[in-house]
């Protein structure tokens, strides 16, 4: 992959989840979250797994941005579920051991929230799918933290950019790095005519107050 490719990067991302469908907006028929928010935009990363050239192209833009911004890692730490497959994936191209995190200890068994095998004090760095509020993400990094490990930072496929969610990790005091993010995803979507000026308007207008929106 050239360095004009991941210069783009953050394009390339937004452009690839449109065209495979793991983005969809349907700010005309919104979706109705778990939360019970209304919500024109619906995001499930995993899609990404199903094709080799895409989670190729995905992989190596988050280890390229790892390698980046922030000190080498001991190990990575995907949050589970949505980022176990990926996290992966980057794990084995930068040659480091691989744990994933639960959102809770498990009830049997060995009761294990942090699975893999690593010592305590080793450089960790989290890999998720998505960002909304934050609070996921937060629990995994507070698990690993617990377990005595130094969280370097986190890097996530791609956030909504809720204030909340801002708020959350800068309290948390992570440095945080996205593939890509809502606004830019509004740009692509709006600049190859896959949402209209009006439908743009209604999508900034839903980012800036979720909860309330419609």
């Amino acid at each position: 992959m050239c360095e004009m490719e991941f210069n783009n990067y953050q394009e390339e991302t937004a452009k690839i989840l449109l065209d495979i469908n793991a983005i969809k907006l349907s700010p005309n028929e919104p979706f109705i979250w778990a939360s019970g928010w209304k919500s024109p935009i619906y995001c499930d990363n995993r899609l990404i797994l199903s094709n080799p050239k895409i989670r190729n192209s995905i992989k190596k833009y988050l280890a390229h941005v790892i390698s980046e911004s922030f000190e080498k890692p001991d190990a990575i730490a995907g949050v589970a579920t949505g980022a176990i497959g990926i996290g992966m994936l980057v794990a084995d191209y930068l040659d480091l051991p691989f744990i994933y995190v639960r959102p809770e200890a498990k009830k049997h068994g060995r009761k294990n929230q942090i699975e893999g095998d690593i010592k305590k004090g080793k450089n960790v760095m989290v890999i998720e799918d998505l960002i909304s509020t934050g609070k996921s993400s937060i629990g995994a990094i507070k698990a690993l933290k617990s377990h005595g490990l130094n969280v370097i930072g986190m890097i996530a496929i791609f956030t909504y950019e809720f204030n909340v969610s801002k708020e959350n990790l800068n309290n948390e005091g992570i440095k945080v790095k996205t593939l890509s993010n809502y606004s830019i995803l509004l740009r692509i979507a709006k600049k190859t005519k896959y949402i209209s000026e009006i439908e743009f308007k209604m999508l900034e207008k839903w980012n800036a107050n979720p909860s309330a929106w419609i």
